[in-house]
């Protein structure tokens, strides 16, 4: 581990390879010439390297000390940024903060909890968005998004896993009084469903063994974009829908939904918090992520 001293060295080192003379390099730092010249004089004794060459009017890099100085700036940018990390930690989130998250699990879900951090610091100011399509939070200047399923397109994102959740056939039961209890797989090939829509295209099914690979596709009766719009269908008796377990539980318990086929749904889909990938994660942002994967180790998202 490097000494206080060491480190101040490595400091003076640096400002003197990005100035033409030492006395530039000390007025840059606040110190005397003098000093620059011995902490430079130390620092190639302890490495045992000539790092400058000097003459009366200015100094130059020698191969070692460009080599040396590559590393040595590229270090402290690190640790600069670390502390500037560090030190975001401790702000309060404020500014204008846009988060877009799936529709029906980012209304009942996440909304509630951001509204009460919302409720408490008044000088965060929110742009939600509801969408159950991929964004680029990139292209569209999103700071923060929350997606379910594989992380596609991601590779500029910072990503963290908030939980996952167990995927359900359900159906009311008006509708499953009407048209039957479905009892296989292949039973839900004759029945009505209702699908969700990914680029103008059915989003397939989850079904079958945890260890069988996923992608069976409904017939597809009705197709709607939005994730309320299918548990409300589905509420309406207009067929079976697959779901997340939480966006669907309230209505399992109050009746109007049934689940079918439980030992089919045996998959899972994860939940990501993910944001543009940069040197600083501003502090509003920090703080939400935070708040998030605080929760989720509660097992919030679960």
């Amino acid at each position: 581990m490097l000494a206080v001293e060491s480190l101040t060295g490595l400091t003076t080192f640096v400002t003197a390879a990005r100035s033409t003379t030492f006395t530039e390099a000390a007025e840059t730092l606040g110190i005397s010439r003098s000093a620059v010249g011995k902490a430079i004089a130390r620092l190639e004794s302890r490495l045992g390297v000539r790092l400058f060459h000097r003459t009366t009017r200015r100094i130059a890099l020698t191969a070692d000390g460009e080599s040396y100085f590559a590393t040595c700036a590229a270090a402290l940018e690190e640790i600069a940024s670390a502390e500037a990390s560090l030190a975001s930690r401790s702000s309060l989130p404020v500014g204008r903060l846009r988060i877009d998250m799936p529709t029906s699990f980012g209304r009942h879900v996440l909304l509630p909890i951001l509204l009460r951090i919302g409720a408490a610091h008044p000088d965060l100011h929110y742009t939600l968005t509801f969408t159950d399509h991929l964004v680029d939070p990139v292209e569209e200047g999103i700071d923060l998004t929350i997606r379910f399923g594989a992380l596609e397109h991601s590779a500029s994102l910072v990503a963290r896993k908030l939980g996952h959740q167990r995927l359900v056939l359900c159906a009311s039961p008006s509708y499953l009084q009407t048209f039957g209890v479905p009892r296989t797989i292949d039973d839900l090939r004759t029945h009505r469903s209702i699908v969700g829509l990914r680029y103008g295209q059915a989003v397939p099914w989850r079904v079958g063994p945890e260890n069988m690979k996923p992608g069976f596709v409904p017939r597809g009766t009705h197709h709607l974009s939005d994730g309320d719009g299918v548990i409300a269908a589905a509420v309406g008796g207009l067929g079976v829908c697959q779901m997340p377990i939480s966006l669907v539980r309230p209505y399992l318990e109050a009746g109007s939904l049934q689940l079918v086929l439980e030992d089919c749904a045996q998959h899972y889909i994860e939940i990501h918090a993910l944001w543009p990938r940069t040197r600083n994660l501003r502090p509003k942002v920090r703080y939400v992520v935070d708040e998030l994967l605080r929760l989720s180790a509660a097992g919030v998202f679960d």
